[in-house]
């Protein structure tokens, strides 16, 4: 049967595809004679995947939820995420970056609900030999005080809630306004949510903040900031936390710091640079 599944492949025209379709082949069946699959659970299996499609709206995307949590995600980025030494590491798109990013001044707020520890995140974009790149764009995403992105509470949160696209000045230095990132269980309602219960595993992300920056000639990364001390840093739920990836979000009580950055006292301060590599 394998073989015959294989041969039937042979006439595919891209050899990449053909190359992709025959190990997923040749893997399937060998998971189904490694685990002597019965037909009941091949029909549970399919009503899963169905489930996970029907799941999947324009904000929503139950399949990357699925992949992150089965690792297959972060495998894919490790295997074409190698950057030169120094270069901040890559890390999961994640589901939620669906929406497009408001354009906002450098120094403007992302926390439109202003429900959460006031914190300021500054930084650089650079080169991997250290020269700033002016203009980069930095892409900014995180959950709410509570753990919900604005596309999973639109009644709650306005849209573009915690999120921002800067522009980087002519130093590569990049700041805004946000509130303390906290820990939160990725959606359980649905077919993915079905999974983990069944493998008893939690659901918990630690605190984090999403990034994405690009700059000519370089290559651009999607990465976290997480908050160093988290509780779940040693069990994120999709296995995305890098050591690199770890800041101190440091509790900050300075007025005249405060009124620089436009924020009340005390506060908590985030700093670090976005190195990428050139292309």
């Amino acid at each position: 049967m394998t073989r015959q599944a294989v041969d039937s492949l042979r006439a595919t025209s891209d050899p990449r595809l053909r190359d992709l379709l025959t190990a997923l082949v040749r893997h399937l069946h060998a998971f189904a004679r490694e685990t002597r699959l019965t037909e009941a659970e091949w029909e549970r299996a399919i009503g899963f995947l169905t489930a996970t499609g029907q799941a999947c709206t324009d904000t929503r995307q139950e399949f990357i939820l699925l992949s992150d949590v089965l690792g297959l995600s972060m495998l894919v980025e490790t295997l074409h995420g190698h950057r030169a030494p120094g270069a901040t590491e890559s890390t999961v798109l994640g589901p939620f970056h669906q929406t497009a990013s408001p354009v906002r001044e450098l120094g403007a707020g992302i926390d439109l609900v202003g429900d959460g520890e006031p914190c300021v995140i500054s930084g650089r974009v650079r080169s991997t030999d250290g020269t700033p790149l002016p203009g980069a764009v930095v892409d900014v995403w995180q959950a709410d005080a509570n753990g919900f992105y604005d596309v999973q509470r639109p009644d709650v949160q306005p849209p573009g809630n915690g999120r921002g696209l800067f522009t980087a000045d002519a130093e590569g230095r990049f700041r805004f306004r946000t509130c303390v990132p906290s820990s939160y269980p990725i959606p359980v309602d649905g077919p993915v949510g079905t999974l983990l219960r069944a493998a008893g595993r939690h659901p918990y992300r630690p605190a984090h903040i999403h990034f994405i920056a690009k700059a000519d000639g370089h290559i651009p990364v999607t990465t976290h900031v997480f908050v160093a001390g988290d509780a779940y840093l040693d069990s994120d739920a999709v296995f995305a936390v890098k050591d690199s990836l770890v800041q101190d979000f440091a509790p900050t009580d300075d007025p005249s710091l405060a009124r620089a950055f436009g924020v009340p006292n005390p506060f908590r301060h985030a700093r670090f640079d976005l190195v990428l590599e050139r292309a």
